[in-house]
């Protein structure tokens, strides 16, 4: 259910909870890492080591620091999987422990698993084109018919946690993470009873980097400080990142443990085709996601921006934001400005953060941007806020004319 639509609504409505988070970002893995860099406003962003980016025209990225896959997977699995795959593996791994959930004691056909996905495993699977041109057939690995896939990661974690009921990707970019929440949302209706969900993303090689240039939208600014400045005047593209977060749903949290936060409404709609006078869907998107979770617009207390960085769409979100809630009418914050955009990872990433800010009563910063531009009329998260937060709203949109929403609220 992509355009027009949200998912969920009407009588019979499921409002699953979060019971655990997994994170795997450029400023830091896991989730406690990731947490206190945000908060202080402490960024990943730099020049790109995985590969030489000296001969092309962006030269900067959100890369996951100090992994080391056999530090965290069993040898025999590093083989066969990409570096998405590896940094997914992790985070599924954290989630499903801080869930506290006895997966044993579930039957294993009410356990799914929907994942978003932007590419794929690009890393891997150029890695082994290299070997096709290069040496010949004989030399490319057997992993490849489905290490490159962009179901892979789904596939993997259903594997390595004997997860057999409902499984599934969404690939709408960056909407994917929002997209796939949804989705494991709708399963919760057919009898599930723990769904893993969210996005990590990742193609920061040669392959993976020129399709990424292609859009035009990746900022070419070499101070990793000055290169992803959303909303402001300076705005010139944004910068790429690999990493994301999974997270664990639950229909009802289970006694003595308190959950992150409930799903309370979706919603996705699709901008008409550029040049025929329509506007974009994100405002639209908005209202029917605040309309499925019974939230009015003075009711949330903080919105998690898509923040593109490229002027034109930066002003169309502005406006969105303005014509549901007024001009400053509510606090909006994009702490991927220290990640760069994780794409299908990025909106998972930014649930993660969202949540983790209902629990803490902190909003994290938008850093770099000194303001946002006057025309705008945000009130942007700078700095680090201390505020009450009940109800958090999350918006993605992804290459093409995805938009998608969705409102978390505090457990009760």
């Amino acid at each position: 259910m992509r355009a027009d639509a949200a998912a969920g609504a009407g009588p019979g409505t499921i409002a699953p909870v979060v019971t655990g988070l997994g994170v795997a970002a450029p400023n830091g893995l896991g989730t406690e890492a990731f947490w206190e860099a945000t908060v202080q406003g402490r960024s990943g962003i730099a020049r790109i080591t995985r590969f030489d980016p000296a001969q092309y025209p962006a030269r900067l990225a959100g890369e996951v620091k100090d992994f080391r896959p056999a530090e965290h997977l069993p040898s025999r699995l590093v083989p066969q999987t990409d570096h998405m795959t590896r940094l997914a593996l992790v985070a599924a791994e954290e989630a499903l422990a801080d869930s506290g959930a006895d997966l044993s004691a579930l039957d294993e056909l009410e356990l799914g698993v929907v994942t978003a996905a932007g590419s794929g495993g690009f890393e891997f699977a150029h890695r082994e084109l290299e070997k096709l041109w290069s040496k010949g057939p004989e030399h490319v690995s057997a992993y490849q018919s489905f290490a490159w896939f962009y179901a892979v990661n789904s596939g993997q974690i259903s594997i390595r946690h004997n997860l057999r009921g409902p499984s599934g990707v969404l690939v709408t970019d960056q909407a994917g993470g929002l997209d796939a929440l949804a989705q494991a949302r709708r399963q919760f209706r057919k009898g599930a009873a723990l769904v893993v969900t969210g996005g990590v993303d990742g193609s920061l090689c040669p392959w993976g980097w020129v399709a990424q240039l292609t859009t035009g939208h990746v900022s070419t600014a070499e101070d990793p400080d000055a290169a992803f400045l959303p909303f402001s005047g300076q705005a010139r593209g944004f910068v790429p990142g690999e990493g994301g977060a999974i997270l664990v749903l639950e229909r009802e949290p289970r006694p003595g443990r308190r959950p992150y936060g409930r799903i309370a409404g979706y919603a996705a709609t699709f901008d008409p085709k550029p040049g025929i006078g329509r506007p974009p869907g994100l405002s639209r998107a908005i209202e029917l996601a605040l309309t499925d979770a019974g939230v009015r617009p003075g009711e949330v207390d903080v919105v998690f921006a898509d923040a593109a960085g490229v002027p034109d769409l930066d002003c169309s979100e502005a406006a969105a934001l303005r014509a549901v809630f007024g001009p400053r009418g509510v606090p909006v914050t994009a702490p991927k400005t220290m990640t760069g955009r994780l794409y299908s990872g990025g909106s998972a990433l930014d649930l993660a953060t969202a949540l983790l800010s209902i629990k803490h009563d902190l909003v994290p910063p938008t850093v770099n941007v000194a303001e946002p531009l006057e025309e705008y009329a945000l009130d942007l998260v700078t700095e680090a806020r201390s505020t009450r937060v009940d109800t958090a709203l999350v918006l993605a949109r992804g290459h093409g004319g995805f938009n998608a929403a969705v409102v978390l609220r505090a457990p009760g």
